[in-house]
């Protein structure tokens, strides 16, 4: 039994050898559609995992409550020139909040947009005011030195906290801990510590908590005050926003979705629509969804190339089989039964879509570590999308070799004889 498989394996192999270029064509085929379907594969699943890492370092057990300015209305705009917009979240909010949702920890955030100094060398950025809660709900780290402290807010320290990215910017050339920096002309602030890298996009509003600087929130109300005046094509504006966001952490990922109607209930009661709750646990159970989505739409497309190959065994096999006729009709005569030849054909269509398989699982693992180089895509292959894509592969060329080989085995061997 074993060594008339081994027999029907080289008669195929011999076959297809008889037509190099051909055979390497149609394997062509089945390699193309494996590589792309793993690679198209690793695309999504690396720019699902990067979605769903920047949606967990939010805190899935996290409630977020951001100002948002409001949209011109009539009111506002037959406002004074010299009164300020008033907007957003008070403190009175933040305290609202904490009593409503007990056993939740709390983070007042302000921001404010400053020119800094160290020396020589000049950034503006943000300064992001806040509390020592502030750390554990965002999930950050210190690198060196320390964190905020309530004796920091208490006492009306000037310290701060340096993004990993802007102690750099101030600091090039020496380690920033205990150095002063300029912050807005005129208020001198000293570092106490700083934070680890985050490789993220989370930060105070567009920019990125590595390039920021924080400091305590009363020290803020203090230094820099609640209005901010802007200038732009020669006319000036002022806002009034307390805090711009407040962080809550649940104690249990199970009570975020309690917490988040509570949330919203006390947000819904101001009416300048001015507030805008975002639940990360919500938004990563969405993003879950939609890549999910992604994934399937790639993979299909990318199958639609594993199928053209398929029928490309197909063509071939059917061409083989009308080349080989007579042979077909002569080992007929000599006694070859119908699955005799059924079996050689399927060994064909199969070697073909294997060898295509093999080498386009090699060329797909490949491809993505290539797409990461050069266009800085993040791409995670995935041992079962390699699998996937190889057994689809195997599929696609046993199914699409079933025709061609039931052709050839109901030849009439009389008729396959006369064939010239």
């Amino acid at each position: 039994m074993i060594r008339d498989g081994w027999r029907i394996v080289r008669l195929g192999l011999k076959s297809l050898l008889l037509h190099k270029l051909r055979s390497t064509l149609t394997t062509a085929g089945i390699l193309f559609g494996v590589a792309s379907v793993i690679a198209m594969l690793a695309v999504g699943e690396g720019a699902k995992r990067d979605a769903l890492e920047r949606f967990k370092d939010m805190g899935v057990t996290n409630l977020i409550a951001r100002s948002k300015k409001p949209a011109e209305t009539q009111s506002s705009s037959s406002q004074s020139t010299w009164s300020a917009l008033a907007y957003g979240l008070l403190y009175r909010d933040a305290d609202l909040i904490e009593v409503s949702l007990p056993g939740s920890e709390v983070a007042r955030i302000r921001e404010i947009k400053r020119p800094m100094m160290r020396g020589e060398y000049f950034h503006t950025s943000i300064v992001v005011a806040t509390e020592p809660s502030f750390l554990d709900i965002t999930n950050m780290k210190v690198r060196e030195g320390r964190w905020l402290t309530d004796t920091d807010d208490k006492r009306l320290q000037n310290v701060c906290v340096l993004g990993e990215a802007l102690s750099r910017l101030l600091f090039p050339l020496e380690n920033p801990m205990d150095q002063t920096v300029l912050v807005g002309g005129g208020d001198r602030f000293r570092v106490v510590g700083i934070l680890q890298e985050q490789g993220r996009t989370a930060g105070a509003g567009s920019t990125p908590y590595d390039e920021c600087m924080f400091v305590p929130m009363m020290t803020s109300r203090r230094r820099f005050g609640e209005e901010v005046t802007t200038r732009a094509g020669g006319s000036f504006s002022r806002e009034r926003v307390e805090l711009n966001e407040v962080k809550v952490k649940m104690p249990e990922s199970e009570q975020v979705e309690a917490g988040a109607r509570i949330l919203r209930d006390l947000i819904g009661t101001k009416l300048n629509n001015d507030v805008v709750v975002t639940v990360p646990l919500e938004l990563l159970q969405q993003e879950e969804e939609s890549k999910r989505m992604f994934n399937i739409v790639l993979a299909v497309i990318a199958s639609i190339s594993l199928l053209v190959g398929g029928i490309g065994i197909m063509n071939v096999m059917l061409a083989t089989v009308t080349e080989r006729t007579r042979e077909i009709g002569i080992r007929r005569a000599l006694g070859a039964k119908k699955k005799h030849i059924i079996q050689q054909f399927l060994v064909e269509a199969g070697v073909l879509s294997a060898l295509g398989g093999i080498v386009g699982v090699i060329v797909g693992v490949v491809l993505p570590t290539v797409i990461t180089n050069v266009f800085e895509q993040r791409t995670d292959v995935m041992p079962q999308h390699v699998a996937l894509a190889f057994g689809i592969s195997a599929a696609v060329g046993v199914s699409f070799g079933i025709y061609p080989a039931w052709r050839a085995a109901n030849m009439d061997p009389v008729e396959a004889l006369r064939h010239e």
